[in-house]
Formats: C-alpha cells, structure tokens, sequence
C-alpha cells in the first residue's frame, strides 16, 4: 500500500493475480484482501498455467424461487501467454475454460459454459436480474487473411455475446462479431497472425455491459471503438471511436486499446483507457487512465467528464477497469500495471494525479489482475477455522485462522490434557489478521479455538489439534 487517505468506499478488495513473462509471486488464483493488503479469502490454482480473471461480487437472482443473493463469480482457465501458449494471440482463453458461481458459504453454486463450439472467454461474465448470465465467448474461425494482409489459411479470433439461463443452461441470445462488424476496421495487422498460429485478433471484445431498454455496451480494444447494441434488434445504434466514428471528442475524450466500458447516469459511460500498446514494449498512443465521458447522443459529441489518472505515470499494455462505486469514488484496476487505486470522483488531470487520490496499491513483484474491484462482501465459510499450536519461550502459542471469514473479531482458546477434556484457557484474543498468535501458559497438549463475532458469540469452533514441540 502506497497511499491510504480518508474517504474511501467500505469494502474488500478483490483480484485474480497472476504474471506474464515472470514467474509470479506466491500462487495464482482468486484473491480477498484488506486495505493493507492482509488477505481475508484465497482460493489458490494448482499451476501457474491456470488463472481466475473478472473476479468479483455479484447478485444472483433466482427466477425460480424469486429470491436474490450475494455471490462470488469468475472466469477459470488458460490464457495464451507466450511462451507457453503461442497457438492463440495473446491474452485469448484456450479450451477448458468456465465460469464459477459460489456462495458467501464459498460453495459451488453453478459452473457456466460456452456454447456453439465457442470457448469462455476471460474477459466478462456478468449476472442479470432476469436470472441469466451474458458473457464474452471465443474461438478461432478458418478465412482467407489475403485480403487483409495475412495468411491464406489464416483464421479469425472470432467472439460472440452469449446468454445462458442459468437454472437450464440454455442459450437465450448470442451476437456474433464476426456477422456484424468488418474486420478490416481492426487498428492491428493481419500480419500479427504470424506470431499466433496463424490467428488474427481483429477484434479483443473485452467488456459487455447491459443498460435499460435492452442496450447493450460492448468494448472491442483493438478497433478503438465502442458499440451501443440494440438487444432485441441486434442493430448497432452507435459507434463511438475507431476508424467509422458516429462521434467526434472533445480534449481529451480519445481513447486508444480501452477496457471495461460501462454504462453511467445521464448519457455517461465509463471506461480504462490503456491507451498502450499493440505489442508488449510497443509505442504508447497515450498515458493510461480512467475516463468518464459525457455523450451528447443527438449532436454525436463526445466530451471528457473525468479523468484519473496515476502518479507515477502508468502505461499498461493490456486490461484494466474502471469502477464506480457506491459513494461516488471510482476505483482504477491498472492491469498489465501492478497497481489498483481509489479516487474521489472529482478525479483529477494529467498534470497534476496526485489530486483526490485516496488508496494506492501494488501487488507484489510483477503480479497483475485483469481488473480490480472494491466489493461489500460478508464471508461465512461452511468449513470450519484452522489452528496450530507450537511451543516458544516457555510457553504454547496457538496459531488460529479462517479462510474466508469477515465476521469473525476475536479468538478463544480451550486447552486440557484429553481431546474431550478441554477448557478455557484464553478467553478473548483480538483477530489480528489473517492468522492470530495467541500465547498460552497451558501445556495442552490438545487445543482447540472459536472464532466469535463482534458480540462474543461462537460462530463455528477448529478440529482439535495437539501440540508441536
């Protein structure tokens, strides 16, 4: 943590780290942490070849029972990452990939997948109130590049919109890409195939975003362009950026490879403005920021609200997010760039981004997050807290902890000489972390710890465990 200030949104923080062309720190997966970075939940993957993106909280709105709940939700799998994978462009899902539903019991609710032969794409999965899940799907179609500059037995990365009722698991509406929009409008080279099997990413659909009136928001990083869908038309009402513009920009409203493109109040949309790079190492079009713009949709302008951007200066090659929260704060994932930071909305400008800038944070060594969220979230596992208890200094030191819990405020210990002979021997010790030292002059040597609440009350008690000398 570089910066915390007061005025932040109440919430956890919410990442899937892991690392491109280095070795990452720790282990991937799916991360919960505090402000100071101590961790409240971690699901880890058993590869580095494995990794969780879009994790974050969601309402899951059940149709069929009309009740809605809280839910942990992300995308699972492999993504092209040379030189491990280089049959794709890079930063494409490989097969095998789905998406996890879980409870605030973190127990597995549902599993989504792609379909018409499309793979679950890493780049978004979003619940919807009619009990459905819209979603980015991928795969590689054969075509002749000739035509665009590549390959004769090229393909294209296509991507398509899905839709899946989640109690059935059926398809209730696609939009495919490939149908609409001509690739030849890509800002990347058909040449670029030659570096991934043959595969040119015209497209990099990267966010879906659902308005009223059945609008659809989409993001396509590698037309510069974002596109407002008529849902129940499948027309394109609008395109704003890229090569065929139905708008023009006001200073500093241009954006270059953006990410994450939402839906605001009164004609706003929100969105990251990677504004770098093609390639890893490649020229930047524009420092990297967050960008709130204000659409006048009739007279086709489009105008600059907000910026946020990070001091020092950040130029991300890939990913990022943008989002608002409930108080108004907006909290910047800066992908391919190790950081994450909330700012009060006012925001600030290129010249001066030290302004209004409240939390600032980096992950350790060259770990990065798709994106990054600041969630409400009230854990409460089904599993029960862990505990250890070694000797030091004379004395016993239990080791407790619980992986995922965010009501639990403080510890007790029993002790005694029988595992069904146990008593009291500390009654209340303050959490301090993710994993609390709590000293005991009690030899044991069978332990046992509660975690309690903020009122003392037991949630749920650990196995009990035997001393380690």
């Amino acid at each position: 943590m570089t910066a915390h200030e007061p005025g932040t949104a109440h919430g956890k923080i919410f990442v899937g780290p892991y690392a491109i062309g280095t070795a990452v720190v720790g282990q991937t997966g799916a991360l919960i942490s505090e402000n100071s970075g101590d961790p409240v939940w971690f699901r880890p993957l058993p590869s580095p070849d494995l990794q969780n993106a879009d994790f974050k909280v969601q309402t899951y709105h059940n149709p069929r029972t009309g009740k809605a709940q809280p839910v942990l939700t992300w995308w699972q799998g492999s993504i092209a990452i040379p030189p491990t994978y280089t049959n794709l462009p890079g930063g494409a899902p490989e097969p095998g990939g789905c998406y996890y539903i879980y409870d605030d019991h973190y127990r597995l609710l549902k599993t989504v997948f792609a379909h018409h032969g499309f793979y679950p794409d890493e780049h978004e999965f979003l619940l919807t109130r009619r009990g459905t899940a819209l979603f980015v799907a991928t795969k590689p179609v054969p075509k002749d590049l000739r035509p665009y500059g590549g390959p004769k037995d090229g393909a294209i990365l296509d991507s398509e919109i899905q839709e899946v009722d989640l109690e059935t698991g059926k398809l209730v509406f696609s939009w495919d890409l490939l149908k609409h929009l001509d690739p030849a409008d890509s800002e990347v080279p058909a040449s670029d195939a030659a570096t991934s099997g043959g595969v040119w990413d015209a497209y990099h659909l990267n966010s879906i975003d659902e308005g009223p009136g059945g609008k659809l928001l989409i993001s396509l990083r590698n037309f510069w362009a974002i596109y407002d869908i008529s849902k129940k038309t499948g027309r394109i009402r609008w395109q704003l950026g890229g090569k065929k513009s139905d708008f023009t920009f006001g200073p500093h409203a241009d954006f270059y490879w953006q990410h994450d493109a939402r839906f605001g109040p009164d004609d706003k949309i929100s969105l990251f403005d990677d504004g770098c790079c093609n390639q890893p190492g490649g020229t930047p079009e524009q420092e990297s920021h967050g960008l709130v713009l204000d659409l006048d949709v009739d007279g086709r302008r489009a105008s600059a609200a907000r910026t946020y951007y990070h001091r020092p200066p950040l130029f991300s090659a890939s990913q990022g997010n943008t989002q608002a929260l409930d108080n108004g704060n907006k909290f910047i994932g800066w992908g391919q760039s190790s950081y994450y930071s909330e700012y009060a909305n006012a925001g600030n400008t290129q010249g001066n981004s030290s302004q209004n800038l409240l939390y600032d944070a980096k992950l350790p060594g060259s770990n990065i997050s798709y994106r990054a969220f600041r969630n409400k979230w009230v854990g409460k596992p089904s599993y029960p807290p862990s505990a250890a208890v070694k000797t030091g200094g004379g004395n016993s030191v239990v080791y407790a902890s619980w992986n995922g819990s965010t009501q639990t405020k403080a510890w007790r210990v029993l002790a005694g000489p029988a595992p069904d002979s146990l008593s009291v021997v500390v009654r209340h010790a303050e959490r301090t972390g993710f994993e609390t030292a709590i000293p005991t002059k009690d030899p044991g040597p069978y332990f046992r710890v509660e975690a309690l609440d903020e009122k003392g009350h037991v949630l749920k008690s650990s196995a009990v465990v035997t001393l380690t000398r």
